[in-house]
């Protein structure tokens, strides 16, 4: 079976690296699914999970909370604003974060604030979708 070799790295640190047989991202405009031999490809990817079915058959989950994902016909990488791996994700800090940024999209005090909370709720709405996701998958 064919394989495109995955990176995903975030300003902190390598996430992933490996083979794998198929990418689903979180494209700009939707949903991304990636094969080897894909057409080369650069997008911004929002926030949500990338989810990396692995040449051994297991899947590798990464929330990303954006960047820009870079597709080569036998190489994909991940350049990622923040990445977490999924078993690391807190459901807990992730429910605090929306709610603080509800809170603060609520009682903004400039266009600037508003625009940080939501950025802030995009990005916690988005690992709790990832945080279900993950759950219905095991």
């Amino acid at each position: 079976m064919p394989v495109i070799h995955v990176d995903v790295v975030s300003a902190e640190e390598a996430i992933f690296s490996g083979e794998a047989t198929f990418i689903v991202a979180p494209g700009e405009s939707g949903e991304l699914g990636i094969l080897p031999g894909h057409a080369p490809l650069i997008t911004r990817i929002r926030p949500g999970a990338v989810r990396i079915e692995k040449s051994s058959g297991e899947e590798e989950f990464v929330f990303v909370a954006g960047g820009i994902l870079e597709v080569q016909p036998y190489k994909v990488t991940v350049l990622a604003d923040t990445a977490i791996r999924a078993h690391d994700l807190d459901e807990v800090k992730a429910e605090e974060a929306r709610r603080a940024a509800q809170e603060a999209m609520a009682n903004r005090s400039s266009d600037v604030d508003f625009a940080r909370a939501q950025s802030e709720f995009a990005v916690a709405a988005a690992q709790l979708a990832a945080i279900a996701q993950l759950r219905k998958r095991r």
